[in-house]
């Protein structure tokens, strides 16, 4: 046989190899014909908003650390700024100002004192979508982070401080606050791992005793859903002074047994609050 009888097809096997064609293109097309209509029936899901996280007194940004590591893994884009603790109008200039460089919709987050800074922050910020308060003060118009701790029993802040004079711009002397190394971690972390707490007493930032008596000149919450986690085992801020600034503000409130420094013993329960008023932008 010579090779070109051997590559010569038999009509029986044209016959086959026809059927075979057959089948494979009507296979084909029953496979991409609902894939394609599957594919056009497809709506990308809408981008998440970015958490913006702002820290409170005696704390820094990695106070949200545990926070941050989770909101990344769920593909949230997250900013948390230095807070510079100098007073709610300046510090709230400050955080509007990182609000303004940011693309797209905004969740704002705040702890202890921060949650007086985002009140107004997020004030002529269309951005912002949501508030979410943690362990955190919620002022309205006219109203101090100092007045509204006093206002129900329960804090022993006052006890732990330590007083620190410094340099104002202007000239003259301001007064720094610094929570005591050896009661850091009964007064603001209870239930955080001391060497933990060591950790963060000796990096905790100071805020200015004049920031903790400055009035509120705005409360965005009056405007724009919020959400809060009020901690029942709070020395800073009394959890009956929590309950009371979130049900005025009329905020979607989760309760947990955690000290003031939640974001740090309890960073999951954080996140899922956090996440809760995220989804809410994306409706």
């Amino acid at each position: 046989m010579n090779l070109k009888t051997a590559i010569r097809p038999t009509r029986r096997r044209a016959a086959v190899l026809g059927a075979v064609a057959a089948v494979a293109t009507l296979t084909l097309t029953a496979a991409t014909g609902p894939a394609n209509a599957a594919r056009a029936e497809h709506r990308p899901s809408a981008a998440k908003p970015t958490v913006v996280l702002v820290h409170g007194a005696f704390a820094d940004s990695s106070s949200w650390n545990g926070v941050i590591e989770r909101l990344q893994r769920a593909g949230y884009p997250v900013i948390a700024p230095a807070n510079p603790l100098r007073g709610p109008a300046g510090d709230a200039a400050y955080i509007h100002s990182v609000i303004k460089s940011v693309k797209g919709p905004v969740v704002l987050a705040g702890h202890s004192y921060g949650g007086s800074v985002i009140s107004e922050a997020a004030v002529d910020s269309p951005q912002v979508k949501a508030l979410v308060y943690i362990a955190a003060f919620a002022p309205d118009k006219g109203e101090s982070a100092l007045e509204l701790s006093n206002k129900f029993p329960g804090s022993t802040l006052g006890t732990a401080l330590d007083t620190v004079p410094f340099p104002l711009p202007g000239g003259g002397t301001g007064t720094d606050l610094y929570i005591k190394a050896a009661k850091f971690h009964h007064q603001f972390a209870a239930d955080v791992p001391e060497r933990v707490t060591d950790l963060m007493a000796a990096t905790q930032r100071p805020v200015a005793a004049s920031a903790l008596d400055e009035k509120a000149t705005a409360a965005a919450w009056k405007t724009i859903p919020s959400w809060d986690l009020v901690t029942t085992q709070d020395y800073n801020i009394p959890p009956a002074a929590q309950r009371f600034m979130a049900q005025r503000a009329h905020a979607h409130t989760v309760e947990i047994k955690a000290s003031h420094a939640v974001s740090v013993s309890h960073p999951g329960a954080v996140t899922r609050l956090i996440e809760q008023a995220a989804r809410t932008t994306t409706r």
